[in-house]
């Protein structure tokens, strides 16, 4: 609860309805060379992916459409992944899932390498239940993940946020990773990658999980 000025001494606030991302460094830098080098071996090999890419105007290459073996053809994506078992067990438990006897499962896992100029519009992942991203590269300037308040298609007529209201109750919220960063958040949150300004390309994995 959150108390208010004396002018108004009988009257408190509660926050309800949390919205949770869960961040966390994962590996080290071998972990992340090698899954450099994969991401842009696949990048080079997959002309399918490739061709995706072009058809949907997707700026760089990404493996969404194409590979669905990552862990099979790359020893490092499989490391990968035990990790992301494990933070996203952590995570359903953060959230006071009731997983009911059922499991979260690793359902999609795919590659982006996204180039200078590039940009991911605003969008959700459905048909999964947690969804993430594990960055590779991040160079200068590559931009950081935005977060949209679920709740705004429902604000209607509010007036506008304060530059310096206090970030959880900002419409939109950024957060810049680095290599070796995992973010994890529930899939019905709708976020963007905004306009990549550095020189090179930004690369990182992402995936979802289904509750099985």
């Amino acid at each position: 609860m959150t108390d208010l000025p004396e002018s108004a001494p009988d009257a408190s606030i509660e926050t309800l309805f949390v919205t949770r991302v869960y961040r966390a460094a994962v590996g080290d830098e071998a972990l992340v060379a090698e899954l450099a080098d994969c991401c842009r071996l696949a990048a080079s090999d997959d002309g399918a992916g490739r061709a995706w890419s072009r058809k949907h105007g997707y700026p760089g290459y990404t493996s969404y459409a194409s590979l669905d073996d990552l862990p099979w053809r790359f020893p490092a994506v499989k490391a990968l992944v035990r990790h992301l078992d494990r933070h996203a067990k952590a995570f359903a438990r953060d959230l006071a899932w009731d997983l009911a006897g059922r499991k979260l499962e690793l359902d999609s896992i795919w590659i982006n390498v996204l180039e200078p100029g590039g940009f991911h519009s605003g969008h959700i992942h459905p048909h999964s239940v947690i969804s993430g991203t594990y960055y590779v590269a991040v160079p200068d300037g590559a931009g950081a993940i935005r977060f949209e308040d679920p709740r705004l298609p429902l604000m209607m007529a509010a007036p506008a946020r304060k530059a310096k209201a206090d970030r959880p109750l900002l419409p939109h919220v950024s957060v810049a990773p680095e290599p070796g960063t995992l973010l994890l958040w529930e899939s019905w949150l709708r976020h963007e990658v905004p306009l990549n300004r550095a020189e090179t390309e930004r690369v990182s994995i992402s995936f979802n999980y289904a509750w099985r």
